[in-house]
C-alpha cells in the first residue's frame, strides 16, 4: 500500500515576519531520506546522526536499545570534539587537549562515530544496507574507513581511541550488549499469551499484569523488551537512595483495587477515543495552538496560547475532522516497526528545528552564536543523554509495576461483564462500566432486526462497545470505520502485525521520551517555543500516494500544530490514547518522569560544557501533576499521580 506521505513546516502565521522553511520529518513506515552526500551535510555531526537514524529504521524497533545507541554515538562525537576544546569536560574518554584544524576535528569526530556505529550495527538485520552506507559516508568525507589505528595524535587515532573507550564501556554498562540485549530469564509474565485473532484474552491470571501477545502474522510470542534496563548505567539521573527507583510515580490504578473507579474512567476514555476514529461521523474540532496546549505538567488542563510570540497575532483556527485527527496523530507518533523509534523521532524534530531560518544557536538562548558543528555535538549529547535516561527510568517503572495494556484489559473486563448495575444482566464487579451509546449489554431488544446490535444477536448477554472495527480488507481504498463490536474483540488502532508494543504499559515510554526531549530543546535554545512560534505537520487528503499506513485517509487535509516543545510532547503522549496503547494515567505519569529526566540531563550537559545551567521556566504542576524541584534528585518521594475527572479533557 502507499506509504504515509507527510510534509512538515516550521512556520509563523498571522502576518508573520518569521521565516518559513519547509522540512521533512519521516514518519513510521516511511523510508528515511539520507543526504545524498555526507560531505554536503551542514555539519559532520548531522551527517552521522542521519546515518544512525537510517540504521535504526532498518533494525528491530527497540526504543531502549536505540536510545542507548543514540547516546553513545553522540557521546563519541562530543568526546572527540571536547579533546580539542579545553573548556569542555568529556563524558567517557579523556586525554590531553590536542590542537586540531577544522578538517582534522571533523575527521576525528567521524572516526569516533563510524567505529561505534559499525560495532553496534554489524549484527543488525539491516547490516547488509547499513554497513556499506557507513563506509560510503566515510569515503565521501575523504576518510579511510579501514584506518583502525589507536596510536598517535592523528585525527583518526584520536577518534578510534574515543570509540574504543565507549565500545569497551558498553560491554559492561548493564545492557547485556554481548547477549544482544535479551533478558537473561529474570522476567516471567504473569499471564499466558493472547492469540489476538481470537476473541477474548484466553483468560488472564492477573488482569492488572502485562500479557504477551501473538499478533497476526507474527512468528512467535512477544517477549518483554529489556525488562532489566533499570540496571543500565545512566547519563545523569541519580537514585535517591540505595536500591530505590530513580523516579517512582507510585503504582497505577488497579482493577478491583482502591483506584478501581479511576481505572474504569480511563478505560471508558480509551473506548471513546476508538469510537471517534471515523471521519464519517462529521465531528469537527479545532486543533489550533490558540485553543489546545499550554498544559500544566502531568495534566491536560491547558486552553492554548493567546498569541504567537513571534508574530504578536492570535493563532488562526485549525479545524479538522475528529476522526482524521485521531488517526493522523496516532500514526504520526506511532514510531513502531520501520521507524527511528520515539528517541529517533525527537532527533528528527531537533534537526528540523535547527534548520529553521529563525533559529539561533545560542546555548541557553544567551551568549555568542555557536557554529553548526559545536551546536550539533552539544545538542545531540544533551538530547540523547536525556532520551537514554528516559528509557532507563520509564522501563524501571514498567518492570516494577508490570501493568496491563488496553487490549488485554478491555477484552478481559468485557469478558467479565458490566460493573454498573448489580441487578442487571451480566453483572460483575470487574466488568466494564456501562455508558449508553458506548458500552452496552447486548439484549434481545437491542439485537432485534434493524437495531444497533442486530449483527451480534448470537451474543445476547455479552458486552458490546462502540469502537474502531479493525483493519479493512483493502486499506488502500477503505477504512475500518466505527461500529458496535463485542468487547472481547476490541482492537487498538495500530499496525495489524504489531498491535501493541511488547512490554508493560505504566508508565508511557512515549510520554517520558517526549517530555525529556522537550525539556532539553527548551533549555538548550532558551525558549519553550518552536522557532516562529509554530511547528506544523501537514498530511494531504486521501489520494494517490497519500494513504495512512493502517487504512485509507485522511478524508481532508490535516495539519498537526504545536506552539511549544511541551505542546508537541503532550500530543505524543495523548496519541497513545487515540492509538489504544495507553490509558491516561500511563501518559501523565510518563510526562512527569520525563520532565525530571530532561532537567537532570540538561544540568549534567551544561556542566560538561563548562557553561552556566539554563534557568528555564517550565509549566507548573496542575491538579494532576507533580513538578520535581531541585532537578528532582530526591525522586518523587513516594508521591503518586492522581487524576480526577476535571483533569481529563478530550480533544
Amino acid at each position: 500500500m502507499p506509504l504515509l506521505k507527510l510534509a512538515a513546516l516550521l512556520i509563523g502565521l498571522g502576518g508573520a515576519t518569521a521565516s518559513a522553511l519547509p522540512v521533512k520529518l519521516p514518519s513510521a513506515g516511511e523510508p528515511f531520506q539520507l543526504s545524498a552526500d555526507c560531505a554536503s551535510a551542514e555539519s559532520v555531526a548531522l551527517a552521522w546522526n542521519e546515518q544512525l537514524l537510517a540504521a535504526i529504521r532498518l533494525d528491530a524497533p527497540r526504543p531502549t536499545v536505540h536510545a542507548r545507541n543514540l547516546f553513545h554515538v553522540s557521546a563519541a562525537m562530543y568526546d572527540a570534539w571536547a579533546a580539542a576544546h579545553p573548556e569542555a569536560s568529556p563524558v567517557f574518554h579523556d586525554e590531553p587537549t590536542i590542537e586540531l584544524a577544522p578538517s582534522e576535528l571533523r575527521a576525528a569526530i567521524s572516526h569516533a562515530a563510524y567505529r561505534v556505529l559499525v560495532h553496534r550495527f554489524t549484527g543488525s538485520p539491516g547490516a547488509p544496507t547499513t554497513l556499506p552506507r557507513l563506509q560510503t559516508c566515510m569515503l565521501q568525507l575523504g576518510l579511510d574507513p579501514g584506518d583502525k589505528g589507536l596510536v598517535g595524535q592523528t585525527p583518526a587515532a584520536l577518534g578510534n581511541r574515543v570509540a574504543q573507550t565507549i565500545i569497551s564501556f558498553g560491554l559492561s554498562d548493564g545492557s547485556n550488549e554481548s547477549g544482544d540485549h535479551v533478558d537473561d530469564g529474570s522476567y516471567f509474565p504473569a499471564n499466558a499469551p493472547m492469540l489476538v485473532q481470537l476473541s477474548g484474552t484466553g483468560g488472564m491470571a492477573d488482569p492488572n499484569a502485562w500479557q504477551p501477545l501473538i499478533p497476526p502474522g507474527a512468528f512467535g510470542v512477544q517477549s518483554f523488551l529489556t525488562p532489566f534496563w533499570r540496571q543500565v548505567t545512566p547519563f545523569a539521573i541519580v537514585r535517591p537512595g540505595p536500591d530505590q527507583p530513580y523516579l517512582d510515580p507510585g503504582p497505577p490504578p488497579l482493577l478491583g483495587g482502591a483506584d478501581d473507579a479511576e481505572l474504569k474512567l480511563a478505560v471508558l476514555e480509551l473506548i471513546q477515543a476508538s469510537a471517534s476514529l471515523d471521519p464519517g461521523l462529521g465531528v469537527i474540532i479545532d486543533r489550533s495552538p490558540g485553543v489546545v496546549g499550554n498544559n500544566s505538567l502531568g495534566a491536560d488542563d491547558g486552553s492554548g496560547h493567546p498569541v504567537n510570540p513571534a508574530t504578536g497575532q492570535p493563532y488562526p483556527p485549525n479545524p479538522m475532522l475528529l476522526g482524521d485527527f485521531g488517526r493522523v496523530s496516532a500514526e504520526f507518533w506511532a514510531d513502531g516497526p520501520a521507524s527511528s523509534t520515539p528517541p529517533g523521532h525527537w532527533n528528527e524534530i531537533a534537526n528540523a528545528v535547527v534548520q529553521h531560518a529563525d533559529f539561533e544557536r545560542r546555548l541557553g538562548g544567551r551568549g555568542p552564536m555557536l557554529d553548526r558543528l559545536e551546536w550539533d555535538v552539544k545538542m545531540y549529547l544533551a538530547l540523547n543523554g536525556a532520551l537514554h535516561d528516559a528509557a532507563i527510568a520509564t522501563w524501571e517503572t514498567k518492570r516494577q509495576y508490570d501493568s496491563s495494556r488496553p487490549i488485554s484489559l478491555i477484552r478481559e473486563m468485557g469478558a467479565f461483564g458490566q460493573s454498573s448495575d448489580p441487578d442487571g444482566l451480566a453483572y460483575h464487579p470487574l466488568g466494564l462500566p456501562l455508558e449508553a451509546g458506548l458500552v452496552e449489554v447486548i439484549t434481545a431488544t437491542s439485537a432485534a432486526p434493524g437495531e444497533r446490535h442486530a449483527h451480534l444477536s448470537d451474543h445476547i448477554g455479552e458486552i458490546a462497545v462502540l469502537g474502531w472495527l479493525g483493519h479493512p480488507a483493502d486499506p488502500e481504498t477503505q477504512i475500518g470505520g466505527v461500529g458496535w463490536l463485542r468487547a472481547v474483540d476490541w482492537w487498538p488502532y495500530q499496525e495489524r502485525s504489531f498491535v501493541t508494543p511488547p512490554f508493560g504499559g505504566y508508565t508511557s515510554g512515549h510520554s517520558g521520551f517526549s517530555r525529556a526531549a522537550a525539556e532539553v530543546l527548551a533549555g538548550l535554545s532558551g525558549s519553550t517555543w518552536f522557532p516562529g512560534g509554530l511547528a506544523g505537520y501537514t498530511v494531504a487528503a486521501d489520494g494517490p500516494g497519500y494513504s495512512l499506513n493502517f487504512e485509507y485517509g485522511p478524508s481532508a487535509p490535516v495539519e498537526l500544530q504545536w506552539a511549544t516543545y511541551f505542546d508537541a510532547a503532550d500530543e505524543a503522549g495523548q496519541s497513545r490514547i487515540w492509538g489504544g496503547i495507553h490509558p491516561v494515567f500511563d501518559d501523565h505519569s510518563g510526562r512527569i518522569i520525563g520532565s525530571a529526566v530532561g532537567q537532570q540531563a540538561l544540568a549534567r550537559a551544561f556542566e560538561l560544557f563548562g557553561a552556566p545551567a539554563p534557568a528555564m521556566a517550565v509549566p507548573g504542576p496542575g491538579p494532576a501533576g507533580l513538578i520535581l524541584l531541585g532537578i528532582g534528585l530526591a525522586g518523587l518521594a513516594g508521591r503518586r499521580l492522581r487524576i480526577s475527572c476535571a483533569d481529563r479533557r478530550r480533544a
